[in-house]
């Protein structure tokens, strides 16, 4: 028997997942001044995975998710860790840039840390109540699944992130004021949900499955 072919709208979504989680790890080591608020600027681009891992649920199933969730954690491990021995590399004088590629490009091992775990608890979260969702209350009102599962996926997210990130815990090397942390924890908050609301049509661009095997 052959093996089934992945779609194209299931390629995409995993794609698109990953390269989302790259992006917001790699953004993430800079905190912004946004509406006068301490953000770090990875929450613009990180809700998006939480629908886009929807849409992978959606077209592959739940334990597709787990491996998705997990595997990308993973290829962010690797990119920090490949990125970390660039930086090492002693540069060409001629390049002289070599001070700046390390300072923007070899992320914070704290932050590196408390962004992946973040990412996998709440993703994690986010497939357990988007599956609980569809299977017992409704598949109907996609767009109800994803405000729920998101809803309570990104308050975890959020907290994880922020406390293992910048809070002033002496066994994870000091950190920022607690009043600066609380404040990145609400801009993030707050961010994210907006962002995730903007982002709740993408869970119409793939075609839904039949729940009723996953019940």
């Amino acid at each position: 028997m052959r093996a089934a072919v992945p779609s194209t709208a299931a390629v995409v979504s995993v794609s698109a997942y990953i390269a989302a989680q790259m992006l917001s790890d790699v953004s993430s080591v800079k905190i912004g001044v946004v509406f006068g608020m301490a953000v770090d600027m990875g929450t613009f681009i990180y809700p998006v995975t939480f629908t886009l891992r929807d849409t992978v649920h959606k077209l592959l199933g739940k334990s597709s998710s787990r491996t998705l969730i997990v595997t990308a954690a993973a290829i962010n491990v690797l990119m920090a860790l490949y990125l970390r021995w660039a930086a090492s590399v002693p540069s060409d004088p001629s390049w002289g840039l070599g001070a700046e590629f390390s300072a923007i490009l070899a992320p914070v091992g704290r932050i590196v840390v408390a962004s992946i775990a973040a990412e996998v608890l709440s993703e994690l979260l986010d497939t357990e109540v988007y599956h609980w969702f569809v299977t017992r209350v409704t598949a109907d009102h996609q767009w109800a699944r994803v405000i729920v599962s998101n809803g309570l996926s990104i308050p975890l997210d959020s907290l994880v992130f922020v406390v293992l990130a910048f809070a002033p815990i002496k066994a994870l090397g000091g950190g920022l004021p607690w009043p600066t942390v609380w404040q990145i924890f609400l801009a993030n908050l707050g961010l994210k949900y907006a962002v995730t609301l903007l982002s709740v049509p993408l869970i119409y661009a793939v075609p839904d499955r039949d729940w009723r095997a996953d019940q």
